[in-house]
């Protein structure tokens, strides 16, 4: 679980979270999963040369969040292959329901934007879960 603050220029016209800004909160929380285990994205790059990119990502709009609301993103890992994760994430305020997406990140070969296998340690480092 992670939170984040939403902040005025997290906001649109009408004064609610953008659309879009939903997937940057995913993405921090994402990022913030592997940092707990200790895998830190630009290290990743350097060695042992490899990136994770978003292939494919469906959300579910149910209730805007708005300016100051404090956000709880549950990720959880659904389905992966040596090369794909599929994450199922949840974003929440207080235990009202906003937005909930399936986002799935494929690693590649950092220099040539080709497929490559994730390490098998970290993939062994994140458990397949039934729902966040």
């Amino acid at each position: 679980v992670f939170q984040v603050r939403v902040y005025y220029e997290d906001t649109d016209h009408g004064g609610v979270v953008y659309h879009a800004n939903y997937l940057r909160f995913m993405e921090r929380a994402r990022t913030e999963m592997l940092r707990e285990k200790g895998y830190e994205l630009d290290v990743l790059e350097r060695d042992p040369g490899i990136l994770f990119v978003v292939r494919r990502a469906h959300l579910d709009f149910r209730a805007p969040a708005r300016f100051n609301d404090l956000l709880q993103i549950k990720s959880a890992i659904i389905h992966k292959t040596p090369v794909r994760m599929h994450f199922q994430q949840d974003i929440a305020v207080k235990e009202k329901h906003l937005c909930s997406g399936e986002v799935e990140v494929v690693c590649l070969e950092a220099e040539t934007f080709r497929p490559h296998v994730i390490p098998a340690e970290l993939l062994q480092a994140f458990p397949l879960s039934v729902h966040p």
